[in-house]
Order: C-alpha cells, then structure tokens, then sequence
C-alpha cells in the first residue's frame, strides 16, 4: 500500500538536545573536580532518553516519572530530581540546566529535517509530528521554517496520551485523514515508537546520534518506502 502520510518523532529524530559546554561550565562533583567529558556526555543521555528509567529515584518521585510527559509541573519536578541524583548538587546549575532541555531554541535539528519536511509537503504527502513531552516544540519546528508544513502536531502532554499508547498513532492518523496502514512512523525508540507497527503502520529506526554524525538517516528512512525527494 502507498505510504500517503509520514509521523515523525521529535526529540532524537527531527532534533537532538545538542551538548553545550557553557552549560556544564563549573560543574564538579562531590570531590570538587570538574565533569569529565564522559560524565557530561551521561547526564546529557539521562536528559534525553526516550524510554526506561534513567536514575535511582526515590518513591515519591515514581508516578511523578511515569507520568512527567503528561505534565510540565511533574516534568520539572522529576527533571530536577534526576539531576540531582546524577551529581548535579547545586540546585541554581540544576534549575539552568533544566531550563536548556525545555527550550526549544537550544535544540538542534538534523541536517536533512528540513530539506525532508519540504520534499513530503511539496509531493502532497501529510506529515505529523508525534512526541511524548511536556513542552511546547513547535518553536523549534518555526524556527527552521518548517511548522507551518506539519498537517498535525500531536505532544503528550497536549492530548493526555503518551506512545507507545496506540491511542495516539490511531489519533495522528486520523487528523491526517489515512490508514494507519498508509503511515510511516519515524523515530528512534522501538519501544516507543515502533509501537505504531501494533496499528498497522510501518516504522523506520533512526540513531539519535549526534547532528554531525547523522547526515541523511531521515532521506534514507523515507527512500526505503518509495518516497523520492
């Protein structure tokens, strides 16, 4: 069946939360030393993961994890526990820091984000971004011209559901007004996203390495289902 329509992921597929060394400037750990590069490189991992628990959290904080996309308020909260427990002890650093990973001018996109969105949209295929999160990112989308050219942008903590929930593919694909059999879901959790595969989509995994290193895993994920930009 023609692929009719293409559902992106956000965080790690259009965009990476790209390390900046100006906010991890005078970060140093219990014993007073300096972040290594490594441990800068976790605790930027920890930030962006797309599944899984990423620290030993105490109790309290539990529901407060399950159920951060749902909520900014517990997103936060959450966060900034989660920084705590990786080392970050000052909680002005972690109140910096968190602030970097919700604002959508500190996110970098992909260097063929752009150039696919405006092939997709100039060939009349519907395109949707579907991301679990608990911020507004269509900034980032506008920012790169390329916000307007999305058909529907569907954010957890928005609709109330989070993937790998079918709920939320079934909705996409209704707002694009296809079969979920005639969407292509791209991201790079098969967890989270491979999930659409339950409704009847198809799915390509991309990497979310870093934006350097990861030039056309978006041009190559679309060519693999005969669209041709």
């Amino acid at each position: 069946m023609t692929v009719r329509a293409v559902l992106f992921d956000f965080s790690g597929t259009l965009f990476r939360l790209e390390q900046d060394e100006s906010w991890l400037s005078g970060l140093v750990d219990s014993a007073g030393r300096e972040w290594d590069l490594e441990a800068q490189t976790e605790l930027m991992r920890r930030m962006t993961a797309p599944m899984g628990q990423v620290a030993a959290l105490p109790e309290e904080y539990q529901q407060a994890w399950e159920q951060r996309d749902l909520d900014p308020d517990l997103h936060r909260k959450v966060y900034l526990e989660v920084l705590r427990s990786s080392g970050v002890e000052d909680p002005e650093q972690a109140r910096a820091l968190y602030s970097s990973l919700v604002d959508p001018d500190c996110w970098t996109p992909y260097p063929d984000t752009g150039p696919v969105v405006r092939g997709l949209h100039e060939t009349g295929v519907r395109t949707a971004v579907i991301s679990n999160i608990a911020f507004d990112i269509r900034p980032a989308l506008d920012r790169i011209g390329i916000g307007e050219l999305f058909d529907s942008v569907l954010m957890s903590y928005v609709e109330g559901v989070i993937k790998p929930d079918p709920k939320l593919f079934l909705r996409a694909c209704e707002r694009l007004g296809v079969a979920p059999e005639e969407a292509l879901m791209i991201g790079d959790s098969t967890e989270a996203d491979g999930a659409a595969t339950e409704v009847g989509c198809r799915f390509e995994l991309v990497e979310p390495l870093p934006t350097s290193e990861r030039p056309d895993a978006l041009s190559r994920a679309v060519a693999e289902h005969g669209l041709a930009m």
